[in-house]
C-alpha cells in the first residue's frame, strides 16, 4: 500500500466525538465524493417533498461506508447502502451539510474534520522518502478556493494550480505537510512521515559534507600540482641554490611531499610555520615561476 493509502486507512478509523464535527466531515464527503440529485434528474426519488438525494460516487467503498456510519450514528435519514444513496431533508442540508466558513465550519475542530473528509475523497500525497507533496484535486475553482482558505486558517501556505480539468490545491513543504497530517488526525502517519524526513535530512547532510570534502580535496590536489610545476620550472632554470633559505626549504618539502596539505608542510619546517606562512612562501615561488614564463 502507498503512503497516501496508509494515511487514508488511518483517517477512515477516526470518528469525531462532537455532532457538529461529524456534520463537517460528512459535508466534505458529500461535496467531494457525492453528487446531489434533484427532481430534474428524474431518477429514483422518494416522493417526500423538500428532500434531497445524494449519490456517493466515490470509488472507495470504505469512504462510502464511513459516510453511512456517520449518518446512522448521528442523523435520522434514509440510507440505501447498496445503491450508495443518502436522503437528507433539504433544510438539514442547507443548515448543516453545506460548507460555510462563517457557519458550519466556523469552529477550528470542524475545519479539521472537514479537511479529513476532503482528503479521504480527493486527497493524495507522495512517498515522503522521495519527495514532499500533498494535494487535493478539485473539480471547480470555488472548491479549490474554499480549501485554500480553510488550510490558510492553520497558517499553512497552499497554492492552486490548474492541471487538465482539475484545480489542484497543493502543499509542498515538509513541515507544512506534517502540520496537515496533524490537523486531519493522522498521528501514526505523521510519525512515519517524520521518520522519513529525519532519514532524508541526515542522508542529505552526509552527502553535502562528502561533496564539500571531495571539493576541498580536489582543490588541494590541483593547487599542489600547480605548485610542483612552478617549483620544477624554478629548479630547471635557476636551481635551488639561488633561492632564499626559507623558499628553498619549502620548495624541497613540496617536491618531496606532493600530497601534503599546507598545515602538514608547515609542521615539517624547523621551526614550524602556520598555513598562512606556508601559503605565503609558495605564492612567492609561484611569482618567480611566472616571471620566468613571461621573460
Amino acid at each position: 500500500m502507498s503512503f497516501s493509502g496508509e494515511v487514508k486507512e488511518e483517517l477512515l478509523k477516526q470518528y469525531a466525538s462532537s455532532e457538529h464535527c461529524v456534520y463537517a466531515e460528512l459535508a466534505a464527503i458529500i461535496m467531494f465524493g457525492g453528487r446531489r440529485r434533484t427532481k430534474s434528474d428524474n431518477m429514483d426519488f422518494l416522493p417526500e417533498k423538500g428532500e434531497i438525494k445524494v449519490f456517493l460516487s466515490t470509488d472507495n467503498d470504505f469512504v462510502r461506508q464511513k459516510a453511512f456510519t456517520l449518518c446512522k450514528k448521528n442523523i435520522t435519514i434514509k440510507v440505501d447502502a447498496e445503491k450508495g444513496i443518502l436522503m437528507f431533508p433539504a433544510e438539514f442540508m442547507k443548515k448543516y451539510i453545506t460548507p460555510d466558513p462563517e457557519g458550519s465550519l466556523k469552529r477550528q475542530c470542524c475545519k479539521r474534520a472537514f479537511l479529513r473528509g476532503t482528503y479521504l475523497c480527493i486527497g493524495s500525497m507522495s512517498n515522503p522518502g522521495k519527495s514532499y507533496h500533498l494535494e487535493f484535486d478539485c473539480i471547480t475553482k470555488e472548491q479549490a478556493c474554499l480549501l485554500q482558505e480553510l488550510i490558510a486558517e492553520f497558517d499553512i501556505p497552499a497554492k492552486i494550480a490548474l492541471r487538465k480539468k482539475y484545480y489542484v490545491v497543493y502543499v509542498k513543504e515538509g513541515s507544512a505537510i506534517c502540520e496537515m497530517l496533524n490537523i486531519m488526525g493522522a498521528h501514526v502517519s505523521l510519525m512515519d512521515f517524520e521518520n522519513h524526513r529525519i532519514v532524508k535530512e541526515v542522508r542529505n547532510s552526509v552527502n553535502r559534507k562528502v561533496n564539500c570534502e571531495t571539493a576541498n580535496i580536489r582543490k588541494t590536489v590541483n593547487a599542489a600540482a600547480g605548485q610542483v610545476k612552478d617549483i620544477m620550472l624554478i629548479e630547471k632554470v635557476y636551481g635551488f641554490g639561488k633561492l632564499p633559505e626559507n623558499l628553498r626549504e619549502i620548495a624541497e618539502l613540496r617536491l618531496e611531499h606532493q600530497e601534503a596539505t599546507l598545515q602538514e608542510l608547515g609542521e615539517m619546517l624547523t621551526p614550524p610555520v602556520g598555513k598562512s606562512g606556508v601559503n605565503h612562501r609558495l605564492r612567492k615561488l609561484s611569482m618567480i615561476a611566472e616571471s620566468i614564463r613571461t621573460d
